[in-house]
């Protein structure tokens, strides 16, 4: 075991760390999953569909959202009025918000800058400054707002009222509703199209989903689904939508082409959310009368796994991260880079083992912006890698062989 000299300080507390960090897992996306009935979130590894962590949050957790660049996760609470803000490094809450009357649904623009809640009783919507964890301005809405939702581009946020049967359009560069969408009885769920082009809304009270052409805010397809439909959601490449109906315990598969229901798929009892897996293959659904999750191969369109969590699962919203969490093992099991420690002050070692004489190793910060670059010469070895100069944040690095990226992981500096 070598020693970094940093400041004249002996770094002994690397060897502690490579040994803590050696018996830490490597995680995949994750899945947050909201438990009303216990009052928890379970977190989910996709890859390998087991709970790893579980943290307590607020009263009757309903609506979930995860930010873009997977570093929190904001949980609704409905008995509180409020939102916990779970950090996800670390699997704990970080922040307490409160927010309108019987919060629902809640939604992230894609730039992390502002989080959208449906405030059921104060028929409002309430706006959070991710930068400061505080409400910076509440819309007037419709009746009973209950689903919200974005679109890619973060220009509007759409917002379900199940009162009045309308879908409220808000504007989030000035927060103010440029149009109201009349649609289908107690609207609830909505997913955007990944090309933003089209919105999905599921009518509850008449066992419908609205297809509204977000050009033109009109809609242009009214599809029968299953019994009391709540969730939603599209596929990564557009092809398909899922739609969990709660009152016959399945999943309707609607074919965006045709507008038309091409496979049916039974679940568990009473389901409510859903999400998809980053690239596409696993619908996840929340089944709130028996404490699980169905796990269904969107190739075959069948129930692969069933995960069990806590009571009354909900998570209703997007619940899947679409990057990794937990720290790199440096057991090399799935990796062909250790790096440690991680968390690091800004000097950390990387020892190696690849394919390829010539490779580069890239940290990038959270928005994809490259700010370290080294090109590693050898196959087997080790080096020191310095970027004390970063801020404190998370970073993810690449290992870039041929132009492809063969390996990446997340990477935290805390001084």
């Amino acid at each position: 075991m070598s020693f970094t000299v940093v400041g004249g300080k002996l770094l002994m507390i690397c060897l502690t760390l490579c040994i803590m960090f050696s018996c830490m897992k490597v995680y995949s996306q994750t899945a947050y999953i909201t438990n009303q009935g216990d009052s928890s979130v379970s977190v989910v590894n996709v890859a390998t569909n087991t709970v790893f962590a579980t943290i307590p949050v607020g009263s009757q957790p309903y609506g979930v959202t995860v930010s873009s660049d997977g570093n929190k996760v904001y949980v609704v609470n409905q008995n509180n009025s409020s939102v916990s803000v779970i950090n996800t490094i670390t699997n704990t809450v970080s922040a307490t918000i409160i927010v309108g009357g019987a919060p629902r649904g809640i939604c992230v623009t894609p730039d992390g800058s502002k989080v959208y809640v449906a405030n059921r009783n104060g028929n409002s919507v309430s706006v959070i400054n991710t930068a400061t964890n505080t409400v910076s301005t509440t819309i007037s809405v419709g009746s009973g707002p209950w689903g919200v939702t974005v679109s890619p581009d973060g220009s509007n946020v759409y917002v379900t009222n199940i009162d009045v049967n309308t879908v409220t359009v808000i504007n989030s560069a000035n927060n103010t509703v440029s149009t109201t969408i009349p649609v289908g009885l107690s609207p609830r769920g909505e997913s955007v199209s990944p090309d933003g082009t089209k919105l999905y809304v599921t009518n509850e009270g008449a066992n419908t989903v609205s297809v509204i052409n977000t050009s033109t805010n009109a809609v242009t397809a009214t599809i029968t689904v299953g019994g009391n439909p709540y969730g939603v959601v599209v596929t990564p490449d557009g092809t398909k939508v899922y739609v969990v109906n709660e009152g016959d315990n399945t999943v309707s598969v609607i074919s965006t082409a045709t507008n038309a229901v091409t496979s049916t798929v039974s679940v568990g009892l009473h389901p409510y959310g859903v999400s998809v897996s980053p690239d596409g293959s696993k619908i996840y659904v929340t089944n709130s009368g028996v404490t699980t999750i169905s796990v269904i191969n969107t190739a075959t369109n069948t129930v692969s796994a069933t995960v069990t969590v806590g009571a009354a699962p909900y998570a209703f919203g997007n619940f899947i991260s679409s990057h990794t969490s937990g720290i790199s093992s440096l057991s090399n099991e799935l990796t062909r880079i250790a790096i440690y420690p991680n968390p690091t002050s800004g000097i950390f070692s990387i020892s190696y083992h690849l394919s390829s004489i010539n490779s580069l190793f890239q940290i990038e910060d959270i928005t994809g912006r490259s700010v370290y670059t080294k090109n590693i010469n050898g196959i087997d070895g080790k080096e020191t890698i310095d970027v004390s100069d970063l801020n404190n944040g998370i970073y993810y690095w690449e290992l870039i062989n041929n132009n492809n990226i063969s390996d990446k992981g997340k990477l935290v500096i805390m001084k």
